[in-house]
């Protein structure tokens, strides 16, 4: 069996390859964009048969040069960073490239399983898969919500599986090279190893300090849904891929700290104890991000369990306190 998978060398594509490895997979050709080399460490302890820069790749792709025994395409490759300005960048990337690479699964009948966002819905309080809940607040959410309109577009009439996962906050293991864009998770991590002390935004659009509530999704699940689309062919379509239940950044931060207080040897401490021992710093609401924040995500899984995934989501508490050892034994 020999499938693709792009953004194989990031965060969520370098974890699919580790599982498709763990089925005994290993004929998996490579694609993504070594510019910021570090990546290739996500890739140490898995098995590819071969590596194709991305660029390189859709040409190939585009010639037709590509051979006609692919079992499926998993395309996790993109520009996720949502403060890009470079809209030309963005769309080319994120849009256009996705575009290519859809055509021809379709005209050689390869399954399809690509990576959409949660950004797509912009500011709203409504997370479902429908046009009228849709309305990014920035280049990135848009190019995700363009591919989504064209999959749209194309599913009466497809020739092969597609299927595109809207991932709400997804955080743990090989997000290292993702910089300020990695998890929050992360982030909590590093600064409370660095200063015993973690940072959280003040309050917005009315919600209390470090209450601003996302939808955490740990990659394990998320690769765990990308797998169970990839035994099921027949199952097509746009779904948001989340726990169902939004926490808190407060959550998060409770979860990570009291984590690293355990690999310490230290008891667990509630919300109200780390402040009161200053162990949470409220800092100002970044004006950059004023209008492009969502404050509020959720996502509404019922057509996810409609197609048949029924594995409980893991929690923040449970994922986190999972992820914390893993970051820790990589330093």
């Amino acid at each position: 069996m020999t499938y693709i998978v792009t953004g194989a060398a990031g965060f969520i594509g370098s974890n699919i390859v580790k599982a498709l490895n763990q089925r005994g997979i290993t004929d998996i050709v490579a694609v993504d964009n070594l510019t910021k080399a570090d990546k290739f460490l996500n890739l140490v302890d898995c098995e590819v048969a071969e590596y194709v820069d991305k660029k390189d790749f859709l040409d190939v792709v585009e010639v037709g040069e590509l051979g006609g025994d692919i079992d499926g395409v998993l395309h996790q490759g993109a520009c996720s960073d949502t403060m890009e300005t470079d809209g030309r960048y963005m769309m080319d990337n994120n849009y256009r490239y996705s575009l290519s690479l859809l055509e021809w699964c379709q005209e050689e009948a390869v399954p399809f399983i690509y990576a959409s966002s949660a950004s797509v819905y912009g500011g709203g309080n409504v997370f479902r898969e429908e046009r009228r809940h849709e309305s990014p607040l920035n280049v990135y959410g848009y190019s995700k919500f363009l591919f989504d309109q064209a999959v749209r577009a194309r599913l009466d009439e497809a020739s092969a599986q597609i299927a595109g996962f809207r991932y709400f906050n997804v955080y743990g293991p090989r997000e290292n090279h993702k910089a300020r864009m990695a998890s929050v998770a992360y982030h909590f991590f590093n600064q409370y190893r660095a200063s015993r002390k973690i940072m959280l935004f003040e309050g917005t659009e009315g919600y209390a300090h470090g209450e601003q509530r996302r939808d955490f999704v740990s990659v394990e699940d998320v690769v765990k849904v990308n797998l169970h689309f990839l035994d099921h062919p027949d199952l097509s379509g746009i779904f948001n891929l989340g726990t169902g239940r939004s926490q808190t950044f407060n959550d998060v931060a409770v979860a990570a700290l009291n984590a690293c207080r355990a690999l310490d040897g230290k008891e667990a401490l509630s919300l109200d104890e780390i402040k009161s021992q200053r162990l949470i710093e409220y800092i100002p609401f970044p004006d950059a991000l004023k209008g492009k924040y969502q404050s509020f995500t959720e996502a509404d899984v019922t057509k996810l369990r409609a197609a048949g995934y029924v594995e409980p989501f893991l929690t923040v508490e449970q994922g986190v306190a999972s992820y914390i050892p893993w970051l820790a034994g990589q330093r």
